[in-house]
Order: C-alpha cells, then sequence, then structure tokens
C-alpha cells in the first residue's frame, strides 16, 4: 500500500495538469483590409511606402504568393466566411439585394461559435447590412463592433446596433484595432474568433496628417492620403502584435492578414508590375497578399501553390479541431492549407486545381449574357481570361461594368483608379476568343501563349464551360441577378 500511495498521488496530480498548448483550440484573428493592392507594401517593393509591422508580419509569417480572391469586396467577404464560391452563396455585386450572403450558408463564425468560441466582427460587413437575417449576429458573430455615422474621423462605436462609446476626433482604423483588442481581452476565458474587417484604405480617401505628411510632394494628394491610409494600417498591426506580446498571446493565437480585391486609388503609384485592379479580371484584380502566422508552430516561409479566399474556413476548422458538417463540406469550393503551413518543402498539393473568377457586376436581370464576359479560369501559374464586354445591345444602354468596358474599347484612357492608364488596366483581351498568360512570368499579361498551347486552353475552356453551365441555375436562384432590369443601381 506504501508503493500505491504515491502512484495514486502522481496520477492525481497529472490529471489537474491544465491541457497543453498542443491541445489548446488556437485563437484566431482574421484581419481583412478594403481595397489595399498586392502592390501596396514595402515588401512588395512598394518605391514610397514604409511599412515596418507590416514587414514584420510578413517576415514571421507563412506567405501564399499565389493567392488569389474574388476581384471585389463583397464577393470575397461572401467566399471567405463560407469556403464557397460567390456565384454558390448568390453574392455577384456590393449593392443590394445582389450582396445578400444567401441565408442557407452555414459560416465561419457560426462554425466557430458551436465548438465553444467568442466570436466578434469588428468593422466592414457589406454582406446584407442590418437587413433581418443578414445582420452579422444572425451569421454567428456573438459582436459586432462598427463605427456611426460612418466617416473617418469622430466615430461613436455601436455593438450590435446600440452606442456604447463617443470618440471625437479619433480615427476609425484606430477605433476599430481599438475594438478588437478590448474583445480580446474581454475573452480571456474562451478562445476567440476575431475578424477585424478595416475599411481603409477604400475611399472616401482620409487619414490623420501626421500619415499623409510623408508623401506629399511626392505624389498627387490624392495618392499621398491613400498612402497615409496604408501607412496608418500599418502603425496599426504594430500596435496589435505589441497588444498580442503583451498579453501573453502570441502562441496561442493564429493572425492572418489578406486584402479583398486588386489594386485601387494606388494604382497610379505601383501595382507589383501587374495588369488590371479591382473589378477587372486581370492579374492585379485578385491577386491577394496573405500571410499566416503561428509563433512556435510555423516556421515561416514561401508558398508557391496556388491558393484562394475558399481555403480560409476548411484550413481554420482543420486547425482548431472543428468538425464541418457533411451537408456543409460537400459545398464548399476550398481545401486544407494545413499541409503547407506545416511544412517549408515545396509539395504537390491540389495541382490540378482550378479558379473560376468573374468580375460579375452586370446589369440586373441581365446575368445570362455574360457567360464569357470578364472572367478567367486559374490553373498553376496559368490565366485563361476573356476581358470584353457581352453582347447584349441592351447592357449598353445600363450603367454597368459592360458599358463602363466599352468606353475602355473605344480608346479611353482614364478610368477608374487609374488617369491615364485605362488601356493597360482596363484593356480588352484578344476579340471573340480565350487569351492565356502564365502570370508569374508575366505579370503583365503582354505575352498571349494561346496560340502555342491550344490543348491547354482547350481543356481550361472546357472547365470553365462545365462549371458555369453547372453553377448559373444555382447562383440565379440563390439571388445573383436580382432587382430591377433597368434600375441605375444595377451597376
Amino acid at each position: 500500500m506504501k508503493h500505491i500511495l504515491p502512484l495514486l498521488l502522481v496520477f492525481t496530480a497529472l490529471l489537474r495538469i491544465p491541457a497543453s498548448a498542443e491541445s489548446k483550440q488556437p485563437n484566431v484573428i482574421l484581419l481583412l483590409t478594403d481595397d489595399q493592392g498586392y502592390g501596396d507594401l514595402e515588401r512588395h517593393g512598394h518605391p514610397l511606402l514604409k511599412t515596418p509591422h507590416m514587414n514584420r508580419l510578413f517576415d514571421e509569417s507563412v506567405r501564399f504568393d499565389n493567392f488569389y480572391v474574388s476581384p471585389s469586396c463583397s464577393p470575397t467577404r461572401a467566399a471567405l466566411l463560407t469556403g464557397m464560391h460567390e456565384f454558390r452563396n448568390g453574392v455577384t455585386h456590393t449593392i443590394p439585394p445582389r450582396e445578400h450572403l444567401h441565408q442557407d450558408a452555414v459560416t465561419l463564425p457560426q462554425l466557430f461559435k458551436e465548438a465553444g468560441y467568442r466570436t466578434a466582427l469588428v468593422g466592414k460587413w457589406h454582406l446584407g447590412g442590418t437587413d433581418k437575417g443578414y445582420d452579422p449576429t444572425d451569421r454567428g458573430f456573438d459582436l459586432w463592433a462598427n463605427n456611426f455615422p460612418g466617416g473617418a474621423f469622430d466615430a461613436t462605436v455601436v455593438h450590435n446596433g446600440k452606442r456604447v462609446r463617443e470618440n471625437a476626433g479619433t480615427y476609425r482604423e484606430d477605433i476599430f484595432f481599438d475594438e478588437a483588442m478590448r474583445f480580446i481581452d474581454e475573452s480571456r476565458n474562451k478562445p476567440f474568433f476575431c475578424h477585424l474587417a478595416t475599411i481603409s484604405p477604400h475611399t472616401p480617401l482620409g487619414a490623420p496628417e501626421e500619415f499623409i505628411a510623408p508623401f506629399r510632394g511626392k505624389v498627387s494628394d490624392k495618392h499621398a492620403t491613400y498612402l497615409g491610409m496604408v501607412a496608418n494600417l500599418d502603425y496599426n498591426v504594430g500596435r496589435l502584435l505589441k497588444f498580442l506580446e503583451e498579453r501573453g498571446l502570441e502562441k496561442d493565437t493564429i493572425l492572418i492578414f489578406l486584402n479583398d480585391n486588386g489594386a485601387t486609388e494606388g494604382l497610379d503609384v505601383y501595382n507589383a508590375g501587374m495588369r488590371g485592379c479591382k473589378c477587372t479580371i486581370w492579374e492585379g484584380g485578385s491577386r491577394a497578399l496573405c500571410f499566416w502566422r503561428w509563433p512556435g508552430h510555423w516556421t515561416p516561409h514561401k508558398v508557391d501553390n496556388l491558393a484562394a479566399h475558399l481555403d480560409v474556413l476548411p484550413t481554420l476548422c482543420d486547425l482548431a479541431g472543428i468538425g464541418i458538417p457533411e451537408k456543409v463540406r460537400a459545398g464548399l469550393d476550398g481545401f486544407s492549407l494545413r499541409p503547407l503551413l506545416e511544412s517549408t518543402m515545396p509539395m504537390a498539393w491540389h495541382d490540378d486545381r482550378m479558379l473560376f473568377q468573374h468580375v460579375a457586376r452586370w446589369a440586373n436581370g441581365t446575368a445570362a449574357a455574360h457567360k464569357h464576359a470578364e472572367c478567367a479560369a486559374r490553373q498553376g501559374n496559368y490565366l485563361l481570361v476573356r476581358s470584353h464586354p457581352c453582347k447584349d445591345p441592351a447592357c449598353f444602354l445600363r450603367n454597368g461594368q459592360c458599358a463602363s468596358l466599352n468606353q475602355t474599347a473605344h480608346g479611353a484612357t482614364a478610368h477608374t483608379y487609374t488617369e491615364s492608364n485605362a488601356q493597360f488596366h482596363w484593356g480588352l483581351s484578344a476579340p471573340d476568343r480565350w487569351s492565356l498568360f502564365e502570370v508569374k512570368k508575366d505579370p503583365s499579361c503582354e505575352h498571349d501563349l494561346a496560340s502555342s498551347q491550344p490543348e491547354r486552353v482547350a481543356a481550361m475552356a472546357a472547365a470553365y464551360d462545365h462549371w458555369w453551365d453547372a453553377m448559373f441555375p444555382l447562383m440565379i436562384s440563390r439571388g445573383g441577378d436580382r432587382g430591377e432590369p433597368n434600375d441605375p443601381n444595377g451597376k
């Protein structure tokens, strides 16, 4: 008995030891910036921006350098939070009702909440506003902290529709990061999922003068303000990293940093050599920066495999040990990135994968005419693209994307985000056929390989056609073409 008692005491003590860091569910911060381009980062070669804190994040992260989102805001957010292509969610635009996330879609915060996480959205939603059933608190977020009335300064903090704090003179993004850190502090007894979705550097442009001043005289005032907004984001990323250090949360927290679409107001300053911007189907329209940081768990390295926003949900559920219901899993278009995060060696990973993309900002009621208008398929480093307006004459009478693209076809040199380079960034591809580019060698999409690789073109084009034909009725049934056909908002 005298020998058994010590063993029992040891066994009892072991039962009282907390779960190890390896078995603990990780906290997650999903940081999404609005309209920041892939090139708006010092580490990506920007000639003017100094981004020491984003640089640190770059250096300490697994970096996905062949990572893509949708060509505009709401479609990216829908795909990011569901793991499903935006067409499967019925989200084809940024204007209501076509930005309403389909109500049957299961979201990332819903899955995390059911697994015992505290969940919060801080900042931008843009997937149905506060309409009944579409509010963030209806889609899995315990807390939605945003600003009212929505300007860059003097914002009132709103929690789930109720005013909680006045912030006279305080810059909006400073407030958002404050709210995220406050939520994290209040979640110390439970794992948390915090989706921090900034509004910067989206228009209307505005930032504290201390961030704009370094760029004045080097670029136009508009571009200086835009770069100042990115510089402020960098400052706040630094605040967040320091906060996690001080709270001892670094090794318990996965931090993901990405942007929601291609370049915008900084396009004429620097675009990392890419052709295209937000709302175009070219390389620069949807290539995104994407950093995953988890100190003590992953060795920082670069990943060249083709990845996308569609992969975030299955990856995070995999890392957190959260089961995805079979009905939900059957509709996913993404894969777990976990093998790529955990290994520093190049590996085969869904190498036959094909991503299908569409700008989709057609005028309401005209979806059928846009099968081959501003669309693309990606596989490996290849981009198969058609940058054309549709052929429906009625579409040109509406203030939609095709009418806009038609202006470029008729020689316009100025367009959205560019004062003189519309022919390059908003230009048309070869008429009435697909064009093929190897975008890592040719990010400016100047060398069309379609004639030299006809078999690849045929295979990728057939895959795209099959995808569109299968997805189209589902997209229509879920609201992807809703709205009055002559609605001026259908643009």
